[in-house]
């Protein structure tokens, strides 16, 4: 049976949780999957929707809060509670990497996706409340993002970068990293150890638009497409490892070095949106494929069981590289626009953690409402 400490002891990448639930953090589940080898964990606004609405662990809580503070408030607090307890939990873990794991994140709400200043304004916010060195706040890479980014690591503030769909806008949010640390080394800092960052790099979202867009673009084609056909299911992986190579080449160097020198630690890339959509792949297709040095994959709860069940532990990030080139050739030849493909899912991505906060708002309302009759 495979151990998630392996992972990390034998590879090098992190695994982490993607996933927080009071009743686990209540009943020692998320502690016992840390002792098991869980080196961080990722929440988003679907996760604590589905956290909030289907438990009744909230309730007692929620009922006293909105008797002096909002609904919206209300949510915060309940969310900052959460994320208190599992950076608790996660201590040790960060303390004993010196300070790289162990990490929790949690999001600036979804509305504020395309408005760099609220964002800014929220994520300092979340770091003010939750004052907490292995806290992660994360902001979408969105273009709007890249800014607000920036100006956080420029003040040494620790984040995680989410909705990342190609390796373009990756190469973005490593500048604004980089740029970031360069500001705040300027400053005047002069130990840049405490300053932490991700770069979540989604996965099988991505399979599952391109697949769709070589299913229509085959049907158009007419005639044998099995060529064409052939390449579904190969996109994610080959476009993750080509991010893989950009972070390889993006954090050496004497811009690198010069920061390095100074305490600076890279922005691993995170694997995000590892489990798998289509039931035709195999379960572990975006974790056995993707294991390398300093990266993290952060898995639901249902691929870490898979892992701990059937999972590899092997070196597969930069096995074949070139390999991950012909395909995204093959897919530009065949018309499939990858930068397109990056700013659907982006804009699909934010709107899906808008519906989930805005679902969640109304259905804490409701019960806001309920309780005061």
């Amino acid at each position: 049976m495979t151990k998630l400490n392996d992972l990390y002891d034998q590879q090098g990448q992190s695994p982490w949780l993607d996933n927080l639930r009071r009743d686990w953090l209540q009943n020692g589940k998320l502690a016992e999957l840390v002792s098991e080898g869980i080196r961080g964990v990722t929440s988003n606004p679907t996760i604590f929707a589905k956290a909030i609405s289907g438990q009744d662990t909230y309730d007692d809580e929620f009922k006293s809060l909105i008797a002096t503070i909002t609904v919206e408030d209300a949510y915060w607090q309940m969310v900052i509670d959460d994320i208190n307890n599992a950076l608790q939990i996660l201590r040790s873990v960060y303390d004993s990497s010196n300070g790289g794991d162990g990490f929790v994140s949690v999001e600036v709400a979804p509305s504020l996706a395309h408005d760099t200043d609220r964002t800014i304004t929220a994520a300092r916010d979340l770091h003010a409340r939750i004052d907490q060195p292995n806290l992660l706040v994360k902001i979408p890479g969105t273009l709007e993002g890249l800014p607000a980014i920036q100006t956080m690591i420029s003040e040494g503030r620790s984040i995680n970068v989410t909705l990342i769909f190609s390796v373009s806008r990756y190469d973005q949010v490593i500048d604004a990293y980089i740029s970031g640390l360069e500001e705040y080394a300027a400053s005047g800092a002069t130990d840049l150890s405490s300053v932490a960052s991700v770069a979540s790099f989604f996965v099988s979202r991505v399979d599952t638009e391109v697949d769709r867009r070589i299913e229509a673009a085959a049907e158009a084609a007419g005639g044998d497409a099995s060529a064409l056909l052939d390449l579904r299911g190969k996109a994610a992986v080959a476009q993750a490892r080509q991010a893989y190579r950009l972070f390889t080449q993006r954090f050496s160097g004497d811009r690198w070095e010069a920061l390095a020198a100074k305490g600076a630690k890279v922005q691993r890339p995170l694997w995000a949106s590892t489990s798998t959509k289509n039931p035709a792949y195999p379960d572990l297709a975006y974790v056995d494929t993707l294991i390398g040095p300093d990266t993290v994959n952060t898995m639901p709860d249902e691929t870490i069981e898979a892992f701990l069940d059937h999972g590899t532990v092997a070196r597969t990030i930069d096995a074949d590289v070139e390999g991950a080139d012909r395909v995204m050739a093959g897919l530009a030849a065949a018309g499939i626009d990858m930068e397109d493909v990056g700013r659907t899912l982006e804009s699909e991505g934010v709107a899906s953690f808008s519906k989930s906060f805005d679902e969640l708002m109304q259905s804490l309302n409701d019960k806001a409402n309920a309780l005061k009759t």
